[in-house]
């Protein structure tokens, strides 16, 4: 695994993530395919299991899902500094990863955002401003149909995830079809995780 060790890597950490941040619509969550491929694949900054547990981690989490990106940005610090075992010097970089990380998915995103709602609000009879708001629905689904799919292939076990898909199936299908709050859902995705079933 290459390591961040240097303040040009840092930079084009930020770069793109602040990027990512100008398409991150539908919420930070849609970026994660193309987050995978520069920090496991193109960089080897992070493990294929570093990645998708911090996603399950900042996920099973309350809070915003963006906290997956402070996950990232702790664990490419962290093993910039050679690893928890190495001690003050690691734990710092995981820090620095982490303010990298945030301020580069937040800063662009809330600018354009705050802006584009401001003219958005004022000019919200324009044709176009309602012809965008349509177009963009099927984008974001898109994106995270796309977050979803990496997920699943990460882990690869056809014969023995039937019971996922089978579940995955079933909660789109519930989401899709009936009026049962998502709440319920997560719970009882929680609770048939409790048990072993899945």
């Amino acid at each position: 695994m290459s390591m961040v060790s240097s303040v040009g890597h840092w930079v084009d950490l930020f770069t793109h993530f602040a990027s990512l941040s100008l398409l991150a619509i539908g919420g930070a969550i849609t970026t994660a395919p193309d987050m995978h491929r520069y920090l496991v694949t193109e960089q080897g900054w992070l493990t294929e299991t570093q990645f998708t547990s911090s996603i399950a981690l900042s996920q099973a989490a309350p809070g915003p899902n963006v906290l997956f990106v402070a996950l990232l940005g702790w664990n490419v610090g962290l093993n910039a500094g050679g690893g928890p075992q190495v001690g003050g010097m690691a734990w710092g970089l995981a820090m620095l990863g982490t303010l990298v990380a945030m301020v580069a998915i937040m800063l662009p995103s809330s600018i354009v955002s705050y802006t584009a709602t401001r003219w958005a609000h004022a000019n919200r009879q324009l044709r176009s401003v309602r012809a965008f708001k349509a177009g963009m629905a099927p984008i974001v689904i898109a994106l995270l149909i796309a977050t979803g799919w990496l997920l699943v292939a990460a882990h690869d076990q056809p014969a023995k995830d039937w019971p996922l898909w089978l579940l995955t199936a079933a909660a789109t299908l519930l989401v899709w079809r009936t009026k049962i709050h998502l709440l319920w859902l997560i719970g009882a995705g929680a609770l048939i995780g409790a048990v072993g079933w899945v």
